[in-house]
């Protein structure tokens, strides 16, 4: 009888717990967007000491090929399969806050320990459409020069281009070297940032509009910068395929030493430091035009939460894990970006031979690193799909640098006339 009585208070615990409810599980969809095998693991890593942190959390993280990731992520929100958190490029944020698509992290900051850390450049560009914090930046891309040491010196040259003069010399004299080429250039995905150095560089200055808000990129000096790409290509100082190069394909160029310069920005210190001794590279500032002024671009990418999210306290937590200072100075290190909180550039990670040249850029008023008008909702697609397609047009001697630079300046012209008017 007493075994009778225990299997029934067995039984009836039993079913008790399965009516219990269970404790509530929460998954968040993180889409990353810039992406490589080692800095998914190291993103990885950040993802799982948040967990840790946050029991019944679990963050499920997809990464997109950058060159296809502004089709790919545009295809998943207009197909409902909107994320909780996206890293976004600066280039789009204006596209998807525009369309009253992104949260305004602001309210959030407000009750966080770390906004007070973050630095005055951070804040700026992390609410560069109207005013608004969309997005918290992790770091800053700024574009320098690298130059291969060994090779500069087997053709005779001294040291780093300081003009643009000098820059098309120095690609002519290396390309003289048996299957070598001076320049990296940047023809296919992510190309944009080349084309407008080299545009700003020869107007010698950084006015993207006049005030009825017409493009100066058909100016006659702007012009003369686009021609000066299109030159250095078909003079055949830069490889024959480097027409299609990404990110990939121009590190890689340089790391195996197939040509002596790159513009990137310290994200490529990656792959490059695992495959070159420190005493074989270095890194320049950009070279400047005729004017004495240079104007690398500074672009940012960052950590974004989707309106559609039905989970917004835990992204927003997520999102403060990873723009916390000892995450944020982890990825900085790894990824390549200048860091985000005040006096991270500090770290003796930052003071190397190889950061001089940003540092450089950053300190001295010669170099004026440059935004683009990222704040145009059609900036993505300007840069990602029009620059690209046209650009290679102009590379292979399809179409002239004035029919392109015209294109270009006319599309621009328009998205900031309808910016202005919507002011």
């Amino acid at each position: 009888m007493k075994a009778q009585y225990a299997r029934a208070a067995l039984t009836a615990a039993a079913l008790a717990l399965l009516a219990a409810p269970a404790q509530a599980q929460t998954t968040l969809q993180l889409v990353e967007v810039i992406t490589s095998p080692q800095r998914t693991e190291v993103l990885r890593g950040m993802v799982d000491q948040f967990e840790a942190a946050h029991q019944g959390v679990t963050v499920e993280i997809t990464s997109l090929p950058w060159g296809q990731a502004f089709e790919k992520l545009a295809t998943m929100v207009q197909g409902g399969q909107i994320p909780d958190v996206v890293e976004m490029p600066d280039r789009w944020l204006a596209l998807y806050a525009n369309n009253d698509q992104l949260v305004d992290l602001g309210s959030y900051m407000e009750n966080w320990d770390d906004a007070d850390a973050l630095n005055e450049r951070t804040v700026t560009f992390g609410s560069i459409v109207d005013d608004t914090m969309y997005m918290i930046p992790y770091g800053f891309y700024l574009r320098a020069m690298f130059w291969n040491k060994k090779l500069f010196e087997q053709a005779g040259l001294a040291g780093p281009p300081e003009t643009m003069d000098d820059f098309m010399a120095a690609s002519a004299k290396i390309s003289e070297l048996d299957g070598k080429f001076g320049y990296c250039l940047r023809g296919g995905p992510g190309g944009a940032n080349g084309y407008i150095m080299m545009m700003l560089n020869m107007m010698g200055h950084d006015d993207y509009f006049d005030e009825q808000g017409n493009s100066n990129l058909d100016d006659p000096e702007a012009i003369k910068g686009l021609q000066f790409l299109i030159d250095l290509y078909q003079n055949g100082y830069a490889p024959k395929d480097s027409v299609n190069w990404g990110f990939n394909e121009i590190v890689a160029g340089f790391y195996s030493g197939t040509c002596a310069m790159l513009d990137q920005d310290p994200d490529a210190l990656i792959a490059i430091a695992e495959r070159m001794p420190a005493e074989d590279f270095a890194v320049a500032p950009m070279p400047l035009g005729p004017a004495g002024k240079s104007f690398p671009t500074i672009g940012y990418a960052g950590w974004s939460m989707f309106e559609a999210s039905e989970h917004k306290d835990e992204a927003w937590a997520l999102i403060a894990h990873l723009s916390s200072p000892e995450s944020n100075l982890e990825w900085s290190k790894f990824v390549g970006v200048i860091p985000i909180h005040e006096g991270a550039e500090q770290d003796p990670a930052f003071a190397t031979e190889q950061y001089a040249g940003w540092f450089t850029e950053l300190n001295d008023d010669r170099w004026q690193p440059t935004s683009m008008p990222t704040y145009l909702e059609e900036f993505g697609y300007f840069a990602d799909v029009v620059v690209v397609q046209s650009g290679q047009e102009a590379l292979l001697g399809e179409r002239t640098a004035e029919d392109v630079a015209n294109e270009w300046a006319e599309y621009l012209s328009a998205a900031q006339q309808k910016w202005l008017a919507a002011q």
